[in-house]
C-alpha cells in the first residue's frame, strides 16, 4: 500500500471518528452550550442590577434553593430542570433569511435620481430635488401591483421647470418611462398650475375583436377600440367566443363631418392596410367605393367585382382615371346640390350615397408618375378633398411613415383625422398627428396598435380590429372567415345586376373594363344608350332604385 493510500485511509478514519463522536457528544455539546448562556445571562443581570438591590436578590435567591434542597426529590428536579432550559438554550438556532430589500423603495429611488439633474437648478436655495435627497419629498403618492410593477405615481416639481415646453416634457416622460420599465405604456398629465405630474399605467387594449358589423349611427365607421378613459360610449362586440362591451373610436363623416377625410400612417407589418379593409367593409353597407392600391401587392384582391365597388386600380393609368372620375362625379354631385337648392327640390337620389374614395400607398404612384413625367395623382385628390363633405365624398389616403414628406401638404391640411399605426418617437408623433404625445409606447408593439387624433382633440390609444385578407392562408381562418362573411354579394344589397347583363345580352357591348390586366373596374359615368326595342316576350323590368354613378371605361 502506497503512502497516498494510507494517508486518504487515514484521513477518512479521523473523519468517520468526528463524525461519531459529534453524535455521541452531541447532547453534551448542547447542555454546555446552554450552561455557557446561562452564565452569560446570569453575568449580564448581576451587571445590570443596582449594588443597592443585589442584596436583596441574592437572599431570595439562596432562599429558593435552600427550599428545593428540602423537598423531597428536589435536588433532582432541580439539575433536571436545569439540564432542560440549557440543552433549550443551548439548541442549534437557524439563523432568519434576511429580509429581501424593497424594489419599490429602490425603483423609486431610482427615478428620483435620474430625474434629479433635470429639475434642479444651481441657485435653488432649497432645491426639492437634490444629489442624496429622499424622494419621498418629492413624490407625493405610488402604487406597485403584485409583480411590483410600477402602475401610479405623483410627483412634484420646481416651477421654474419649463413644462410649457413640450420637448422638455418628452426628455421628462422618457427619463421615467426608462426607468419604470419600458414593457408598459403610460400616460402622463401634466398640471401646469400646480405643478405636479400624475404618471399612470395603461391596461393593454383587447387584440383579438376581429372585423364584424358594429353598432353605430348612420355615418359612423369604427376606426378601432381604445381605453374606457378616452371616450364615454361602449359598443357591443363578439370577443374571445362571446360577447362583451369595448369603448371604440368613432369616425363621424358625412356634410356635418369636422373631420370628413382620413390620413393613416405606419410602420411596415402594422396594419395600415388592414384599417383600410376594415373602413372598406364598413363603408359597403351604404355606400359605394373605389379602391387606388399603389404599392400593387394585391391587398384589396377581395373587393374586385364586388357590388358597390367601384374599381380596385393597382396601376399608374387605372389610378390616374378613378381619380380624375372622381374629381368630375363630385363636381357633378356638388353642381346637383348647388341646383337642388337654388330650385328648392331635393337632390337626386346618386348625388346622395356615399363614395368612398381609398388610396393605399399613393406615395408609390407619386414616384411612378414623376419618373413618367405624368399628373401626380395626388393633384387630382384636390377636389374630392375640398368638396367631398358637401358632396357626400370621402377620401381615406394609406401610407407609410417614412413617405410623410411625399405626401402633399393640402392633403395633409384637408385630412383631420389622423391616425399612426406602430411604434413611433415624439418628433414622428409630433409631425404625424400634429399634437404632441402624452403617452410613451411600450417596448413590444402589436400589429394594429397605434394612436388616432380626430380634429382637435387629444391624442388616443388605438387598436384597429383584426381584418386580414381573406386570400392570405397564413391568416387565422376564423378572422378571415369574419372578412369573407361581410363581403357583399350581389343578393346582399338593393342593387342587381339585371341591367348591366340585359344591356350586355342586346347590344352585344361588354360594359366592363377592357383593361383587365392592370385595371379591375367597372364603368363609373353614366352610359347614353340609344332607345332600343324590346322584344315582346321579355318579362317587363321591375321598378329598381337608381344605381350609383357607373365608372367610365379605361383603356
Amino acid at each position: 500500500m502506497t503512502f497516498t493510500e494510507h494517508l486518504t485511509r487515514g484521513r477518512d478514519l479521523a473523519r468517520t471518528a468526528s463524525d461519531h463522536a459529534a453524535d455521541m457528544f452531541g447532547p453534551l455539546i448542547t447542555i454546555g452550550r446552554g450552561l455557557r448562556a446561562h452564565a452569560q445571562w446570569t453575568k449580564n443581570w448581576w451587571a445590570n442590577t443596582p449594588k443597592d438591590k443585589r442584596g436583596p436578590a441574592l437572599f431570595l435567591v439562596v432562599a429558593v434553593v435552600a427550599a428545593v434542597a428540602l423537598l423531597p426529590y428536589g435536588p433532582l428536579l432541580a439539575l433536571l430542570a436545569l439540564m432542560g432550559s440549557a440543552a433549550w438554550a443551548g439548541r442549534s438556532r437557524t439563523e432568519p433569511a434576511p429580509p429581501a430589500p424593497d424594489t419599490s423603495q429602490l425603483k423609486l429611488a431610482a427615478v428620483y435620481t435620474a430625474l434629479t439633474p433635470y429639475l434642479v437648478h444651481e441657485s435653488d436655495p432649497s432645491p426639492l430635488y437634490a444629489h442624496g435627497g429622499d424622494f419621498k419629498d418629492a413624490f407625493t403618492g405610488w402604487e406597485f401591483d403584485e409583480e411590483g410593477r410600477l402602475t401610479s405615481l405623483d410627483l412634484r416639481y420646481p416651477a421654474y421647470f419649463t413644462d410649457t415646453e413640450p420637448h422638455s416634457r418628452a426628455r421628462i416622460e422618457q427619463v421615467i418611462h426608462g426607468k419604470v420599465g419600458r414593457s408598459r405604456e403610460y400616460r402622463f398629465t401634466w398640471d401646469q398650475e400646480v405643478n405636479r405630474l400624475q404618471v399612470s399605467a395603461l391596461p393593454p387594449l383587447p387584440g383579438d375583436i376581429a372585423a364584424q358589423t358594429f353598432v353605430t349611427a348612420a355615418g359612423e365607421l369604427v376606426l378601432g377600440f381604445t381605453d374606457t378613459t378616452s371616450t364615454n360610449r361602449m359598443i357591443p362586440v363578439r370577443q374571445a367566443g362571446g360577447q362583451a362591451h369595448q369603448p371604440p373610436v368613432l369616425w363621424r363623416t358625412g356634410p356635418r363631418s369636422a373631420e370628413p377625410h382620413l390620413l393613416a400612417l405606419g410602420a411596415h407589418g402594422y396594419g395600415t392596410s388592414t384599417l383600410l379593409r376594415s373602413l372598406a367593409l364598413q363603408a359597403l353597407q351604404y355606400g359605394d367605393i373605389a379602391v387606388i392600391d399603389g404599392a400593387g401587392t394585391g391587398e384589396h384582391a377581395c373587393l374586385v367585382g364586388r357590388p358597390g365597388v367601384h374599381t380596385v386600380e393597382t396601376s399608374l393609368h387605372g389610378a390616374l382615371a378613378a381619380l380624375e372620375w372622381a374629381a368630375n362625379e363630385t363636381q357633378r354631385r356638388l353642381d346637383a346640390h348647388n341646383l337642388a337648392k337654388r330650385s328648392g327640390g331635393v337632390p337626386p337620389a346618386d348625388t346622395l350615397r356615399p363614395l368612398w374614395l381609398l388610396l393605399d400607398h399613393p406615395s408609390e404612384l407619386t414616384e411612378l408618375a414623376q419618373a413618367e413625367g405624368r399628373t401626380d395623382p395626388q393633384e387630382l385628390l384636390e377636389v374630392p378633398l375640398r368638396h367631398g363633405r358637401t358632396a357626400h365624398v370621402t377620401v381615406v389616403v394609406v401610407d407609410r411613415l417614412e413617405a410623410l414628406d411625399r405626401i402633399r401638404p393640402g392633403v395633409r391640411t384637408a385630412c383631420r383625422a389622423r391616425v399612426v399605426l406602430g411604434p413611433i418617437g415624439q418628433e414622428t408623433a409630433l409631425e404625424a398627428l400634429g399634437a404632441p404625445l402624452d403617452i410613451t409606447p411600450s417596448s413590444h408593439t402589436p400589429p394594429g396598435r397605434g394612436y388616432a387624433r380626430l380634429g382637435n382633440s387629444a391624442p388616443i390609444r388605438l387598436q384597429v380590429p383584426a381584418t386580414p385578407d381573406p386570400l392570405d392562408e397564413d391568416a387565422p381562418t376564423d378572422q378571415r372567415d369574419a372578412v369573407i362573411a361581410l363581403l357583399p354579394h350581389a343578393d346582399t344589397r338593393t342593387e342587381t345586376t339585371t341591367e348591366l347583363n340585359l344591356g350586355t345580352d342586346l347590344l352585344g357591348k361588354d360594359l366592363l373594363s377592357k383593361d383587365r390586366s392592370n385595371s379591375h373596374s367597372r364603368d363609373m359615368a353614366p352610359v347614353d344608350l340609344p332607345p332600343v326595342e324590346l322584344p315582346p316576350d321579355l318579362p317587363p323590368m321591375p321598378t329598381l332604385p337608381p344605381l350609383p354613378t357607373e365608372a367610365p371605361r379605361f383603356s
